[in-house]
């Protein structure tokens, strides 16, 4: 039976192409690569995607989600998406925008607190457990403002880090594959 993982997107659908919305940009990138459409599943209340890959031999089931609800109420549809799918947390792979790392940098971690990250911290509270994987990209820290720095565009070279055939991407692809290498129990 095949590994399966979900990979989430964090964002504001409102805001795309924001500092606040680049897990949801590099989840597209992620789609694009993969030769997937993110469609609208009403019963997942986001946008979804699923595909089959081989890694060394062994198939890897990736199903891909990004929630319609705005990022600080994320947990609960992300939650329902996780049920539909893997059941397991640690099979979770969370893709979000991190104030404490210099953009372009991708910076893992499993479990952990929030960081005062509220679509984590929704994340948290809706599944119960901070065991799960994120993957952090560095959007950097403004001086002041923060609400208005997360709201404002990526600069060009930024989205172009993160794109379909960026150098970005191939580390959020790698970490994935590490993520999904460690995992021990197949699908149910």
């Amino acid at each position: 039976m095949a590994t399966r993982i979900l990979v989430v997107g964090l964002g504001n659908l409102s805001h795309p192409f924001t500092r606040h919305s680049i897990g949801q940009l590099a989840l597209d990138s992620l789609a694009t690569r993969l030769g997937v459409h993110l469609s609208a599943d009403k019963l997942k209340g986001g946008y979804s995607a699923e595909t089959n890959v081989d890694i060394d031999g062994r198939p890897l089931n990736i199903a891909l989600y990004k929630t319609m609800a705005a990022m600080n109420i994320s947990g609960p549809p992300v939650s329902m998406a996780l049920r539909k799918t893997t059941r397991a947390p640690y099979s979770l792979v969370v893709i979000h925008d991190s104030l404490e790392h210099k953009p372009t940098v991708l910076s893992p971690k499993f479990g952990g607190s929030a960081n005062g990250h509220n679509g984590v911290r929704s994340l948290i509270s809706a599944l119960g457990t901070k065991e799960f994987h994120r993957l952090r990209l560095g959007i950097g820290r403004p001086e002041s403002d923060v609400a208005g720095y997360v709201l404002t565009r990526l600069p060009n070279h930024e989205r172009q880090f993160w794109a379909p055939d960026g150098p970005g991407l191939d580390l959020v692809w790698e970490h994935i594959l590490r993520i999904a290498l460690q995992i021990d129990r197949p699908a149910q």
